[in-house]
């Protein structure tokens, strides 16, 4: 027994009640099994149970034996003052309160269902891709649904937190916090953190100064990138380093040190593509953020980040390594991760922090036009006869996957809940005549 099936049990009531008694005997009845606590406290508050003829109203805390109540030093913790109730798995010792009195105890092993306990156990021990993979299609679609919006709900709120921390950081400058977001997004995942520290490195109002000057903004980001250190060949680079150590002197710019890698990745995501994307997405656009939060569809989002760099690109993918002509265009699947990564969730951030939920609905349903995402964790879903049409599927299926599966967090997931509880009501015809 852990302590958290425990909890759960108590929470829901999953245990036979029929002639409940305390472990002395006296007549026991739960009026309200109380709110669950998460934090410093007993574990349940605001409880209401009747022993004998008396209604105590207070707070339940739960063990798995009786004598952990010592084991936890409860009897010197003042918020353990107002326990009206004892919950145990097994009775083990008697307990006293700090003046002396015995605590109402009930033991719950030989009440609680062994379909239950079994069914848990094999969640918590099953090797396969989910805990509840042989089990999940008798959910019903109702239940799976509301509770991929949960999971999108809590996806969105961690990754706002992330833009929360960027705002704190720059006095709550929304354009600036884009920024920082959008270049550590372009720097995809192995170079995100080099990115991100480039982009606060290099203020929007600098930015803005140059954002006609396409080889003065390649200039700022590949000279604090560190990438304009060797001598060059070519004319290009040549002409960029000159730029960066003008404009390195007059804004007093401290280059941050990073590293950039390049090794086993495709050259349409090398960092110093990425980042002439990225100097061309700043060049074509003012107030990027202000036109986002008002955009209506995705399309028109596509539209502002449909950018190729410049022609020098056309012709390379690092400086002085000639290439065949290719334009160098943002394709439709780093489109689709930008929006995904970064313009969802600031939009919905910025609805979270004013309290406007149409930027949240917005947001939201913006996911749902975008197309899946295709990786280990959504093909696994897939292959269990999940429905994976759209960002919205796949987003959930992640925070799914990451935040509970592999956790085992099946107490805290409506589909684990939801098969727990069946295996309880399937036990209800007999609980009361098995002894456990």
């Amino acid at each position: 027994m852990k302590e958290k099936l425990l909890q759960y049990i108590w929470q829901f009531q999953y245990f036979n009640k029929n002639e409940l008694t305390t472990v002395d005997g006296e007549p026991l009845q739960v009026i309200h099994p109380g709110n669950f606590n998460t934090n410093q406290g007993a574990d349940f508050s605001e409880a209401r149970i009747k022993i004998g003829n008396t209604i105590w109203a207070g707070n339940i805390e739960l063990h798995i034996k009786s004598s952990d109540w010592n084991l936890h030093n409860h009897s010197v913790d003042k918020n353990y003052n107002n326990i009206i109730l004892h919950v145990v798995w097994q009775h083990d010792k008697e307990i006293r309160d700090i003046a002396g009195n015995v605590f109402p105890t009930l033991e719950l092993q030989n009440r609680v269902s062994k379909i239950l306990l079994n069914k848990y156990e094999e969640l918590m021990n099953a090797p396969s891709f989910i805990p509840c993979e042989n089990h999940v299609h008798t959910i019903d679609d109702l239940i799976l649904l509301s509770w991929k919006q949960r999971l999108l709900a809590e996806r969105l709120e961690a990754k706002s937190a992330v833009i929360f921390s960027f705002l704190n950081q720059n006095n709550f400058h929304w354009e600036e916090a884009f920024w920082w977001l959008i270049a550590k997004n372009f720097g995809i995942k192995v170079n995100s953190e080099a990115f991100e520290r480039i982009s606060k490195s290099l203020p929007v109002n600098i930015l803005a100064k140059h954002k006609n000057q396409i080889h003065q903004l390649e200039a700022l980001l590949f000279g604090q990138a560190g990438l304009l250190e060797k001598d060059f060949a070519e004319d290009y680079p040549q002409m960029l380093q000159k730029e960066y150590k003008f404009y390195q002197r007059k804004y007093k710019l401290q280059q941050p040190q990073v590293q950039l890698f390049f090794l086993r990745m495709r050259p349409a995501n090398f960092p110093t593509l990425r980042l002439a994307q990225l100097a061309m997405l700043v060049s074509k656009s003012t107030h990027l953020f202000s036109k986002i939060k008002e955009s209506v569809s995705v399309s028109e989002l596509k539209k502002l980040l449909n950018v190729t760099a410049n022609d020098y690109w056309h012709y390379h993918y690092a400086f002085d390594e000639i290439s065949a002509f290719k334009k160098k265009k943002i394709g439709g699947q780093m489109i689709d991760n930008i929006l995904i990564n970064t313009i969802v969730p600031i939009v919905f951030a910025y609805g979270l922090y004013h309290n406007e939920q149409q930027y949240k609905d917005k947001a939201i349903a913006w996911l749902e036009e975008i197309t899946s995402e295709k990786n280990v964790i959504t093909k696994g879903f897939e292959a269990l006869k999940f429905s994976n049409k759209n960002s919205f599927d796949s987003q959930s299926y992640i925070q799914l996957k990451n935040e509970y599966c592999n956790n085992k967090r099946c107490l805290e997931c409506s589909i684990g809940n939801a098969l727990l509880k069946n295996k309880e009501e399937e036990s209800l015809p007999v609980i009361f005549n098995i002894n456990l």
